[in-house]
């Protein structure tokens, strides 16, 4: 095997209590289709021949020193307690320590039934493989902390959904698969011992210099402010923001129903099973803080002075608001080209914002073109943006700079819905060429890249994507 991945693995050292013991489902015809040599050459891995590939990467063949196996957790999914999820189509192949000296978990996503699989095949089909691997790196590209895609390979055998689609699997790096999920299912049935042994690990992983579990609770909070407020600067909806999807490493996992806003609306739902809005654009901080609270109330349960822990944690948590409001701030500042942001710009940019909501303006385009007529051509009427830029420039008179700052700070290019299904449709008839197109554009943002300008368009009326789907 000329394939070779440097396998260091912790997770597996763990009690057995954690994890099944799983191999991959091998799969009948595997094809290569992508392979991010940039991440391999981060992770270490040499890589071999696409046919050799492409059988490691489908789960056929287990590469020399990975340890398979599939991870245990519960979580919260839209406010309901499920006690036993886990890894129902994902399979653990092993971690390896990067040249940047970060572990990263290899995990192949598709690659068969497991013990947490239920009533489900354990495998994915070929769209929310292509979705996951283009909006994974475009996210990396734009600077927000996420999961990455490593390779995709079709199985050449079809997924039953609504109906049968070709089949493929996924291979996903990311810092650790650890999720409040996996906290919550040890604190349920009263497996302090394992609660302990978590935490611990979760501590020595991630944030070393995190004192015990309300430690890490305040690491945690910290990252996750971080991340949401990331999302909210790009217009990014993940979709399923339940416990079991939310990382403790504070990178955005599990890319099923996402999307990105196209024209904008604070209540902005894409997922096609989040009925109520709970996981709406402007619901995520929220959601945030009670995912956090979950995660204290699990960790609260190894404590000693469980009444003292109590208290500790509530503060901690009523911190995040005040924070994520702080971080979203900062973000949003930054767009509209301020650097160091007081009180009083919150007002400047939730006015803009709100007359974006109202006029419809694109979110991506709107805030790329800020100071320029390409800005208020976005608005259904225009002078709603004239009656807002006139304070901001007077605003923007205090600052040195602005220019470059926004520039950094608004990508002109997005993973856009159309083009994604465009992308997936096209993939299906085994024509990839505007995926890698996409992935090639994506990669660099923050750069006009004016050859590629239709790549910016917002869809036609007959190319709205109105709802996105999990695949599972």
């Amino acid at each position: 095997m000329t394939l070779s991945i440097p396998f260091d693995n912790s997770y597996a050292r763990l009690p057995g209590g954690f994890f099944s013991v799983q191999a991959p489902d091998p799969v009948r015809a595997p094809r290569l289709v992508a392979f991010n040599a940039d991440l391999a050459r981060v992770l270490g891995i040499q890589p071999g021949e696409a046919q050799e590939m492409a059988q490691v990467f489908a789960g056929n063949a287990v590469p020399e020193g990975a340890q398979p196996l599939a991870q245990l957790y519960s979580g919260h999914q839209f406010g309901q307690y499920n006690p036993q999820l886990g890894d129902g189509r994902a399979i653990l192949l092993g971690e390896v320590v990067g040249a940047d000296g970060i572990r990263r978990d290899i995990q192949l996503k598709g690659a068969g039934r497991t013990p947490y699989s239920r009533s489900g095949d354990g495998r994915a089909w070929l769209g929310p493989v292509l979705r996951e691997y283009v909006v994974s790196e475009a996210m990396a590209a734009l600077g927000i902390p996420t999961t990455r895609a490593l390779a995709v390979v079709e199985t050449g055998e079809t997924v039953l959904r609504e109906r049968a689609l070709p089949g493929a699997v996924l291979t996903r790096v990311a810092q650790s698969h650890l999720r409040v999920g996996t906290f919550q299912v040890f604190a349920a049935r009263g497996e302090i011992a394992h609660l302990r042994s978590l935490t611990d690990y979760a501590i020595a992983r991630h944030y070393p210099d995190a004192q015990g579990p309300m430690g890490l609770l305040a690491a945690v909070r910290d990252a996750q402010a971080r991340l949401i407020a990331l999302w909210m600067g790009v217009g990014f909806i993940h979709g399923v923001m339940n416990t079991d999807n939310s990382s403790i490493s504070g990178e955005t996992i599990d890319y099923g129903p996402c999307a990105f806003m196209d024209s904008y609306h604070p209540d902005t739902v894409y997922s096609s099973i989040d009925r109520f809005g709970r996981y709406a654009y402007s619901n995520q901080p929220d959601i945030a803080v009670w995912n956090l609270a979950q995660l204290a109330t699990a960790l609260i349960q190894q404590m000693e002075d469980k009444e003292a822990a109590v208290e500790e944690a509530t503060g901690i948590v009523h911190a995040m608001p005040g924070l994520l409001e702080r971080e979203w701030l900062r973000v949003f500042a930054a767009k509209i080209g301020i650097d160091r942001p007081t009180d009083a710009d919150k007002a400047l940019v939730t006015d803009l914002l709100n007359r974006m909501a109202r006029e419809q303006a694109d979110f991506t385009n709107t805030f790329r073109a800020l100071g320029s007529a390409r800005a208020r051509d976005q608005f259904t009427d225009p002078t709603a943006y004239d009656g807002w830029a006139e304070g901001w420039q007077q605003r923007l008179g205090q600052e040195a700079g602005p220019d470059a700052l926004m520039r950094a700070a608004n990508p002109a290019f997005i993973p856009r819905n159309h083009r994604i299904e465009q992308m997936i449709a096209a993939a299906v008839n085994d024509d990839y060429t505007l995926f890698h197109r996409l992935n090639a554009v994506l990669a660099r943002p923050y750069e006009d890249q004016p050859d590629q300008i239709d790549l910016t368009r917002p869809p036609a009326e007959n190319e709205v994507v109105q709802a996105t789907f999990c695949g599972t």
